[in-house]
Parts: C-alpha cells; sequence; structure tokens
C-alpha cells in the first residue's frame, strides 16, 4: 500500500468561471525504497501561487518534527532536508515524510520503505491430511524482520512436468508462513516445491524439496477414547477407542501410541508399543489417583511406502481414576517384553498357576478375566495382613489389652 499526500488548491480562472487544480508542492523523489543505514536528502518545491517562503516550511517524518539543523534553502520556493543512517520502516506500508507550512497545514508528502531484502526461506515442510490436500509451512530465515512489505510464493509442479503451479490460500503465524493446497492433488506422481520471497530491494528463493503424498499423510486424532477401570484392580485402566474411517479403508495401515499423566502433574508418560490395537490395558498406575490419557496415530505402510509416517495431533485428554488402595504390582505396559519380566512377576504366576490348579477344570476357564479375578483375591489378601499387622502393633504398646482372636 503506498500513500502520497500531494496538497491542491482550488483558484478561479479570471477568464471564466472554471476552477483549476494546482499542485501547492511536490516532494521529490517520491516513494523512495532504501537499504537501512542509507541516506536521503529529499526537496519540497512550493508552486508560485501559494504565496510562501521556504524558509517559513516544517518537515516531519511519521508526526515527528525533523530538526531545522537537517533543513537547507535551495531557492525561495524550495526546501532540502538530509536523513542520515534510516532505520528499518516501522510500518510495512512505509514511513511518512511530509512538508507542512509554519501553521501545520500539509503540503505534500512521500513513503520512505526502508528495509533490506528477503533472505533465503528455510525449514520448507509439507504433509497431506488423508491425502485429500497438501499443506505446507516454512520461516523466514535469517534476521527474518525485512521492514518492507515482503511477498512470499509457494511454487511446485509435478516432477517430469514444467508448468509451474502457485499456491493460493496463505496464512501466517509469528514467523511460521503456510499455504494449503486443496485441489488436483496427484499421487503416485512426486512433487516439487519451493518457496520465493520477494520485495522491493531484492529475492530469494528456498531449496526445492521433493516429496510423494503419500509419504506424508497424516490423519485427525483418533475419536472416542475411553478410559475405564478394570473391575477391582487398582493398579490398572484400559483404554479404547475407535479407529478412524480413513483407516479402514485398503491402502491405510495404523499404529497408535499413547501417553498418559496424574491428574496434579504436567509430566506425561508414553506407551510406544501398542501397534496397530484400538484397545491398551495401563499397568503399574497408583491406586486411587485420576489419569488422563491420549492417543495418536500414524499411517504407515501406505500403498508400500516405507516412509515413517507422520503423527496426527494427541486426542481430547480422556480420565478415569483407579480405585483405592493396595501396592503396585505391575510395570505400566500393553504388552509385557521378556525384558521388563523379574523375579516378583515369576513369583506371582507361580502363585497364579497353582491357584489356578484349584480353581479351572478346564482349558475354557482359562482366561484373563480368571488371572484379574486372582489378581484382585490377592489384594484383598494383601489389606488383610495389613490389617492385622496393625492390630499387632496396637497390642505391642498396649500390653494391658485384652488380647483379640484373629481369624
Amino acid at each position: 500500500v503506498t500513500i502520497v499526500v500531494t496538497a491542491i488548491v482550488f483558484m478561479i480562472n479570471p477568464h471564466s468561471n472554471n476552477l483549476l487544480c494546482v499542485d501547492v508542492a511536490v516532494i521529490s523523489p517520491q516513494d523512495s525504497v532504501l537499504h537501512i543505514g542509507s541516506s536521503l536528502t529529499a526537496t519540497c518545491t512550493l508552486s508560485p501561487e501559494l504565496g510562501l517562503h521556504s524558509r517559513s516550511l516544517l518537515w516531519t517524518l511519521n508526526g515527528a518534527r525533523l530538526s531545522s539543523s537537517t533543513y537547507r534553502i535551495l531557492a525561495s520556493n524550495v526546501l532540502s532536508v538530509t536523513l542520515h543512517s534510516l532505520n528499518g520502516s516501522r510500518q510495512q506500508s512505509g514511513d511518512n515524510l511530509m512538508c507542512l507550512s509554519a501553521d501545520g497545514r500539509v503540503l505534500a508528502g512521500s513513503c520512505l520503505y526502508v528495509g533490506v531484502p528477503p533472505e533465503k526461506p528455510v525449514n520448507l515442510t509439507c504433509w497431506s491430511h488423508n491425502t485429500k490436500d497438501l499443506t505446507c509451512k516454512w520461516n523466514q530465515g535469517g534476521r527474518a524482520e525485512t521492514h518492507i512489505q515482503t511477498k512470499y510464493t509457494l511454487k511446485y509442479k509435478l516432477r517430469w512436468h514444467e508448468r509451474e503451479n502457485e499456491c493460493d490460500h496463505y496464512s501466517s503465524e509469528k514467523q511460521d508462513h503456510f499455504c494449503y493446497i486443496s485441489e488436483n492433488i496427484a499421487l503416485f506422481t512426486p512433487y516439487q516445491i519451493w518457496v520465493e520471497a520477494t520485495n522491493q530491494l531484492g529475492s530469494a528463493t528456498s531449496d526445492i524439496i521433493s516429496l510423494d503424498i503419500l509419504d506424508v499423510v497424516t490423519t485427525d486424532p483418533p475419536a472416542n477414547v475411553h478410559v475405564s477401570r478394570v473391575g477391582d484392580l487398582e493398579d490398572q485402566l484400559t483404554v479404547r477407542w475407535t479407529s478412524l474411517p480413513e483407516l479402514r479403508d485398503i491402502m491405510f495401515q495404523a499404529k497408535y501410541q499413547i501417553r498418559y499423566r496424574l491428574e496434579d502433574s504436567s509430566d506425561w508418560k508414553v506407551v510406544d508399543d501398542v501397534g496397530n490395537l484400538t484397545s491398551c490395558r495401563l499397568a503399574g498406575l497408583k491406586p486411587g489417583t485420576v489419569y488422563f490419557v491420549q492417543v495418536r496415530c500414524n499411517p504407515v505402510g501406505i500403498f508400500g511406502s516405507r516412509k515413517p509416517g507422520i503423527w496426527s495431533d494427541w486426542s481430547h485428554p480422556a480420565a478415569a481414576s483407579t480405585p483405592s488402595g493396595g501396592d503396585l504390582l505391575q510395570r505400566g505396559s500393553c504388552d509385557l517384553k521378556p525384558s521388563q519380566q523379574n523375579s516378583t512377576l515369576r513369583r506371582e504366576l507361580k502363585q497364579f498357576f497353582r491357584w489356578l490348579r484349584k480353581h479351572a477344570y478346564s482349558c475354557s476357564g482359562m482366561s484373563i478375566k480368571l488371572y484379574d479375578q486372582w489378581r484382585v483375591l490377592l489384594q484383598k489378601s494383601h489389606k488383610s495382613r495389613i490389617r492385622v499387622g496393625k492390630q499387632l502393633e496396637d497390642i505391642s504398646y498396649f500390653p494391658s489389652k485384652k488380647r483379640k482372636h484373629f481369624p
């Protein structure tokens, strides 16, 4: 946007009834484009019809009056001003240099564009939402601020095609720039993508990146995430979610990741080994505690692509609390790995199988529910031992009490 201020007076032609338009003053040069640190000498030339002398004029820059020591009278109707070591423009539409009369009336104006050429855009990355579109992001690079209006244009073409295309839908967020392409997305054909930055002082071009849409696919976060208790087990919660419709398509596979945290903590613990399941049991949790849980998805192996895929955003947090009391018996994980099995777990499994021989009479009775029943019994037994121990401590502190009978 260029703002030019020129004062005009209307005079009556004595030989007719028409009005004549006359410029009362002109600043030269008009709309200067300068590098930061440059100097500029501008002149204000008055119209003879105005009847003013140049020594009565004033100069302002962005509304602030400039020192008369920077003025020079070149003629009775011409006054110059010299500006040294100019700073970057305060606004991208340019700084306003004004020539005024002694009473503050604006006679003429000009815009100064003081800045630097753009630097090479960097960190160009792109991703596709369910193969339906393409979004790219980049940074301005270098010092970032150019102080004058700079245009960023994202260009792309299919590899083996000469025709260049330009992205139309731009947005920015601090130093990040975005462009969104939603039409004519091509699959199985590599794209070449780059960004060009231009302003009145120069231009710069980013590195060209090459990508296949299928290698940069991301999805929405998993939907319908629910967290629930596992019966009376005090250290476990079950997480369930719904697979996205897009992932049911034959061309998509998925792997999931879970993270969870305590209600009063900001530290997340991540479960990486979920695979393509849509449920997971978290173990080794604190009894009587509220947990927040989130899930995210990574589409992998799309039509044989070997790229690692792009993780979706995390789902909205879901929450549940574990039952109160008891000790922790396991570590949190969807599947225990051999390296995670310790002597305590082996001892517990031996106890479980001894219990199983007494309570399971066929293979059909051997299930995870049966194991859960055993865990509940184990916890109740542990509580009983704690209660008995506390009563014995009370007796030892008060030997005069009547001895109680314990089961």
